[in-house]
């Protein structure tokens, strides 16, 4: 490998052009990735504990959609296992169904509140999380992809992101991490219900769903 000396630095003719500012910028997508996927399953495990619980606020939301009491529980249930799917390692397959999921669950809550008319007030949170989710799918690393390999510009494996090439890790460590966000969200999902309830007491008298305000 031939240098050369530029201002008493030394100069590599070998290396390849920008491979020290990819590898320095490595660490911004799987970061991006963690940050949405959080934002989502926070609001999922948050969505679960109001739903099986049913508070006041779910029930006159689901009123206001015309949707039926029981779906409060459907929901609660799918909205837990989608977010224990998209945080543990493996189980590919079972993401994409848990992505796609969640996806028509907040463009469906969109919809819903714009065809009834509704404000931004309402169907601006679950466009929020939905467009939280679509990043966090497209941001995904190359071990929780059904496809193998992330690919740079130039065709080759994109350093940093897929040293795995693409196979998920399963090991104790790779399990460690996601548990104890799941065990710490449900937690604070529950313990924080009855706050939960007192912030949402009056959202419905407020948007005009309901005739008055519960005392």
């Amino acid at each position: 490998m031939h240098t050369e000396t530029t201002r008493g630095r030394p100069l590599t003719t070998g290396g390849r052009p920008g491979s020290t500012a990819r590898s320095n910028r490595s660490w911004i997508r799987p970061a991006a990735f963690w940050f949405t996927t959080l934002v989502i399953t926070s609001e999922l495990f948050a969505g679960a504990a109001w739903n099986l619980l049913t508070i006041d606020w779910v029930d006159d939301q689901l009123d206001h959609l015309g949707y039926p009491d029981h779906f409060a529980q459907v929901l609660g249930v799918c909205q837990f296992a989608a977010a224990v799917a998209i945080l543990v390692p493996g189980f590919r397959l079972l993401k994409e169904w848990a992505y796609a999921g969640v996806f028509f669950l907040w463009s469906g809550a969109v919809v819903s509140h714009l065809t009834l008319g509704d404000t931004a007030v309402s169907w601006g949170p679950p466009l929020m999380y939905l467009v939280f989710a679509v990043a966090s799918w497209a941001l995904r690393p190359a071990d929780r992809r059904l496809r193998g390999t992330r690919l740079g510009r130039d065709g080759s494996a994109d350093p940093g992101w897929d040293t795995a090439a693409g196979r998920p890790e399963t090991g104790p460590r790779a399990w460690a991490v996601p548990v104890g966000i799941i065990v710490v969200l449900s937690a604070l999902s529950f313990a924080t219900l009855p706050v939960a309830e007192d912030i949402t007491d009056g959202w419905a008298a407020e948007r005009g769903w309901v005739d008055e305000q519960r005392p």
